[in-house]
């Protein structure tokens, strides 16, 4: 696990001016929507596709963590025994895929369409999850083959939060700071689960983002993109799952009907350490839909964190708000797992 965020840490940090550069000579820039608060037009024009960044260094220390070497054998209860699998390598293999199939989505959507298509800011909602549909599957199914219920679940989580963490991508620092108070509300009910093959992956998630943050930081000089922000909420839904099993994702398909029921109390800390991306994922199609049938409005702004700013909050505000009810539902989360750590006949680690 140090080694993940370490490497992640280093990669990103000497990647970041190079690529902030390359950005600039490939005119990359940010492209703010007509609907977007008044105080963003300020934003115009600053380079974006800022999560190559990140994806250099957790793309690194995902390959690292693939290698044989870097394995553990896993123990699945008290009745199966040692499964013999290298849990890290086959986890962070297929992470991998995840996360660079929905970054190649994010690098359409920012860069290769609003090239083609002169005045598109990029990719339609339709065509969007139409290829991420595609890409979840391609993710889902070697992880959770013969085994439907999972492999639907997985789908589901990894669209969820790919999307929702898409949309906390809109004001300076704030996709960054609810990056790392998420990723420690996962880190620890993980721990607490016992499922160790996901800590070194958000680890290194955690390691690529500081190099990301110190540009983004306000006034940001870069920004994440969809190139950043589709892969990285696709590894938070895939994660979220995996903490869930009371087996690890290698170990699934090896059972016969129906699937084993997950922990009741990790289910519910990991519901509670995800409200925040409940909040910028739901008031956006619950606007639309009211538009489109009401001719009203629901909220003054969607995704959620510009009803504060339209409500005249400072743009700093609002992202330090929604990092600190990051952070406590984080801390939540992690005691909630703590108080019902036996569940289901899973002994889980205090």
């Amino acid at each position: 696990m140090p080694t993940a965020f370490w490497v992640s840490l280093v990669v990103s940090g000497i990647a970041a001016y190079p690529i902030l550069q390359l950005l600039k000579a490939m005119k990359s820039r940010q492209t703010v929507s007509q609907f977007a608060p008044e105080g963003h037009a300020k934003k115009q024009g600053t380079p974006t596709m800022g999560g190559l960044i990140i994806a250099a260094g957790f793309g690194v220390a995902l390959a690292v963590l693939s290698l044989p070497s870097s394995g553990v054998s896993a123990t699945i209860g008290d009745s199966v025994g040692q499964s013999g699998i290298e849990l890290i390598p086959g986890t962070a293999r297929l992470i991998l895929v995840l996360f660079v199939l929905f970054s190649l989505i994010g690098f359409v959507d920012d860069y290769v369409v609003p090239r083609l298509l002169v005045g598109k800011r990029g990719l339609g909602w339709k065509q969007k999850i139409a290829m991420q549909l595609v890409a979840a599957l391609v993710y889902a199914v070697p992880a959770y083959s013969g085994n439907a219920t999972y492999i639907g679940v997985a789908v589901f989580l990894v669209l969820f939060f790919s999307n929702a963490y898409n949309f906390s991508d809109g004001l300076d620092g704030l996709a960054g700071s609810l990056l790392v108070t998420l990723s420690f509300g996962l880190m620890g009910v993980a721990a607490i689960a016992g499922h160790s093959e996901v800590l070194p992956v958000l680890m290194a998630l955690v390691g690529a983002t500081i190099p990301f943050l110190v540009l983004n930081a306000p006034p940001a000089k870069i920004f994440m993109g969809d190139v950043g922000s589709l892969g990285i909420g696709a590894v938070f839904g895939a994660t979220v799952l995996m903490i869930t099993l009371p087996v690890t994702t290698h170990q699934v398909a090896h059972f016969s009907g129906p699937p084993p029921g997950p922990p009741i109390g990790i289910c519910l800390a990991l519901v509670v350490a995800s409200l925040m991306m409940v909040v910028e994922l739901v008031p956006v199609p619950l606007q639309i839909a009211s538009v489109k049938l009401r001719h009203k409005k629901l909220f003054p702004y969607t995704p959620i964190h510009h009803a504060f700013e339209k409500a005249g909050w400072p743009e700093s505000r609002v992202v330090w708000l929604f990092a600190l009810c990051q952070f406590v539902l984080s801390a939540l989360a992690i005691q909630i797992a703590v108080g019902l750590s036996v569940e289901n006949g899973v002994t889980l680690v205090r």
